[in-house]
C-alpha cells in the first residue's frame, strides 16, 4: 500500500514513547520515523517512560499530540490516567493516541474512546489503513496551532508556570509577528534579570546531553534552590522538515520540578541553531529562572554561532577526532572557555588530550601555562560520580563566577584526576562467556579423546589375551606390535583417568553396600546408599554408569 504522507498547514509537535515496564519499543521507533518522514517534530522519550513524564515533557514542549505503544497489559489504567493528568494541568488540548496489537482488546479500546483517548489503533486499522494510513490519521488530528492565541501566557508567567512559558516559546516559533511587543516586553525583562547563560556546542554523538545531564543533576544537588531552564536544539530534515528531538531520551535529571526542558528544531537546513533561540532565552530569563543551559545541534568545524548567546561556552568532542592536524581547523578551541573530551573511556584517550591541550595552547597563546591549569577535562558522562565531569563541574561554576558574577557558592567536592573507566567486567575479562563456553567445548573435546584412548587400550588388552592361548613366532611378533601401540597410546592417556579407571570396581562396591562412610576432620559420617519406596524397593541414592 503505497500511501502519499499527510501535508501539515501547521508546524507538528509529537511526543512518543512506550509505557512504562514496556521494554518493547521496535513498534514506537517504526512509528516516530513515519511521523518524522511526514513532516512534523517528533520529541522522542523512549521506552519505560511513566504518565507523569509523558505528561510533563508534552506540557514543556507544547506538543499537539502524545503517541504511545503499550504491550505491557496495563493500558486500560495508563491511558486513562493520562487523559486524567492532561485535564488536571490545563492542556486537554493535547491529543493521546496509542497502540498495541492484539493487546488491547476491541471492548477496551471502545472503552479507552469513550473516556475521551482521540485513537487507539488495532490491526484491524493496520490492515486497512497501513502504516503511512495511521500517520496520516494522526498528523490530521494534530493539525492545528500553538501560540497563536496567548490567553493571558505573559500574565501568567513564572517559573512554576510550565504551560504559560512552552506557550510563549511556541508563539515565538510560530507566530513571531504576531506578538512582537510581548517578545520585546520579554527581552528588556530578561535583560533586567541577567540570567547567566551555559551554551555548550560540540560534534554531532559527542553526548552533549549525557553531559547536559550530569551536569544539571550535580547543579540540582548542589543549590537546593537553584531553578534550571534547558533549551535544546536539534536539526530539522531538509528534505521533509521534519525533525527528531531526541536530547530527553539522555535525559533524568530534568525530570524535577525545578528544570524546564524546552527542544528547538532549526527549521533550517545547515544550523546549529534555531533562529527563535534568542526569544526562547528571553521567555524562560523573564520567567525566573536562575540559570540556562543551551544545547546545540551537532557542530561541523567552522560553527561558533553559540558564543552569540551565551555567557559561558563549552565544547564538548570525543578522543576520535582523526589526525593531529584537524584540530587546528576546529574553529571553537579559538573561543571555548571550557573543553570537554567526553567518552574517555575510548582508546587513545590520554593522547588526544594532550593533543588538544597543545592545540589549545597555540589558539590562546598560552605558551607558559602548565597543562594542568588550562580547562580541558576528560569526562566520561555515562559513568556515575565521573571525577573528570565533577571537575568539569566545577570549573564551569568558577567560570561562571568570574563571567557573570554568578552568586551561588558550590559545595561540590573538589576531585582530582582524570575519569577512568571504572568496570563492572575487567576488560580484559570482557569474554568470560566466550570463555566458559570454549572451556566446556575444549573439555567436552577432551573426554571424547580420552574415551576412544581408553577404547583402543581395551580394545588391545582383549586382543593380547586372546593371542596368550595361541603359541607361535607370528603371535609373539603380534603381540609385541600389540604392546608398542599400547604403550603409544598409554602416553596420550591421562594418568588420573587410569587411576579412576582403575579404582572404578572399588568405587561400585561402596555405592552398593548398605552404607556410605567418609571422614570429616576427626568425625566418621554415614549415610544409607538406598531409599526404601511406598513399595518396599530399595532405590539406590546414586545411580553409577554400567560399563564394560
Amino acid at each position: 500500500m503505497n500511501q502519499v504522507p499527510y501535508t501539515p498547514q501547521n508546524k507538528i509537535r509529537i511526543v512518543t514513547a512506550a509505557s512504562l515496564f514496556d521494554g518493547h519499543d521496535v513498534a514506537i521507533n517504526i512509528m516516530r520515523r513515519i511521523i518524522q518522514a511526514s513532516g512534523a517534530e517528533v520529541i522522542h522519550l523512549g521506552h519505560n517512560r511513566s504518565v507523569h513524564e509523558i505528561v510533563n515533557c508534552a506540557i514543556q514542549e507544547d506538543a499537539q499530540g502524545i503517541a504511545i505503544t503499550s504491550y505491557q497489559g496495563g493500558h486500560n489504567e495508563f491511558f486513562k490516567y493520562m487523559y486524567d493528568l492532561l485535564q488536571e494541568r490545563g492542556c486537554p488540548q493535547i491529543r493521546i493516541f496509542g497502540g498495541g496489537g492484539g493487546v488491547i482488546l476491541p471492548e477496551e479500546i471502545e472503552d479507552l474512546h469513550s473516556y475521551g483517548i482521540a485513537r487507539i489503533y488495532s490491526p484491524d486499522d493496520g490492515r486497512e489503513l497501513g502504516l503511512q494510513g495511521m500517520i496520516n490519521d494522526l498528523l490530521q488530528q494534530c493539525d492545528f496551532p500553538c501560540g497563536e492565541n496567548l490567553n493571558g501566557a505573559k500574565e501568567g508567567l513564572s517559573v512554576d508556570n510550565a504551560r504559560a512559558i512552552a506557550r510563549l516559546i511556541s508563539a515565538a516559533e510560530n507566530f513571531p509577528a504576531d506578538c512582537t511587543e510581548v517578545l520585546t516586553q520579554l527581552r528588556t525583562d530578561a535583560e533586567q534579570r541577567s540570567v547567566p547563560i551555559v551554551g555548550i556546542t560540540g560534534t554531532g554523538g559527542s553526548g552533549k546531553s549525557s553531559l547536559v545531564d550530569e551536569l544539571v543533576r550535580r547543579f540540582l544537588l548542589d543549590f537546593s534552590e537553584l531553578r534550571v531552564a534547558v533549551i535544546s536544539v536539534d536539526p530539522s530534515k531538509r528534505k521533509t522538515g521534519g525533525a527528531l528531538l531526541g536530547d530527553r531520551i539522555r535525559m533524568n535529571a530534568i525530570d524535577n520540578p525545578r528544570v524546564y526542558m524546552r527542544s528547538l528544531a532549526t527549521r533550517q537546513a545547515n544550523l546549529a541553531l534555531s533562529r527563535h533561540v534568542k526569544d526562547a532565552i528571553a521567555v524562560v530569563q523573564a520567567a525566573g529562572f536562575d540559570l540556562v543551559i543551551l544545547e546545540t545541534s551537532g557542530i561541523g568545524q567552522s560553527d561558533t554561532e553559540i558564543v552569540d548567546h551565551c555567557d559561558v561556552s563549552l565544547y564538548v568532542m570525543t578522543p576520535e577526532f582523526g589526525a593531529a592536524t584537524q584540530l587546528e581547523k576546529i574553529d571553537m578551541l579559538d573561543f571555548a572557555d571550557l573543553v570537554a573530551i567526553n567518552k574517555f573511556d575510548k582508546r587513545g584517550a590520554p593522547d588526544a588530550l594532550r593533543d588538544v591541550q597543545k592545540q589549545y595552547k597555540r589558539n590562546q597563546q598560552l605558551w607558559e601555562v602548565d597543562d594542568s591549569q588550562l580547562p580541558i577535562y576528560g569526562t566520561i558522562a555515562s559513568q556515575f560520580n565521573d571525577p573528570g565531569t565533577n571537575r568539569l563541574y566545577r570549573a564551569l561554576v568558577s567560570q561562571l563566577a568570574q563571567t557573570v558574577k554568578f552568586s551561588h557558592s558550590s559545595r561540590f567536592a573538589e576531585t582530582d584526576g582524570e575519569s577512568e573507566k571504572v568496570y563492572i567486567i575487567p576488560p580484559e575479562r570482557v569474554r568470560y562467556l566466550s570463555e566458559i563456553a570454549e572451556t566446556s567445548r575444549n573439555y567436552d573435546q577432551w573426554v571424547g579423546e580420552q574415551c576412544e584412548i581408553a577404547h583402543s587400550l581395551q580394545s588391545l588388552t582383549t586382543a593380547r589375551k586372546e593371542l596368550d592361548a595361541v603359541d607361535s613366532a607370528e603371535v609373539r611378533a603380534a603381540e609385541t606390535v600389540l604392546e608398542q601401540r599400547a604403550a603409544q597410546l598409554a602416553l596420550d592417556f591421562d594418568p588420573k583417568n587410569r587411576q579412576l579407571i582403575g579404582e572404578w570396581e572399588a568405587k561400585v562396591k561402596r555405592y552398593k553396600d548398605p552404607v556410605y562412610s567418609f571422614q570429616v576432620r576427626d568425625k566418621i559420617v554415614e549415610i544409607d546408599t538406598h531409599a526404601e519406596s511406598l513399595a518396599r524397593l530399595r532405590i539406590p541414592r546414586v545411580c553409577l554408569p554400567r560399563t564394560k
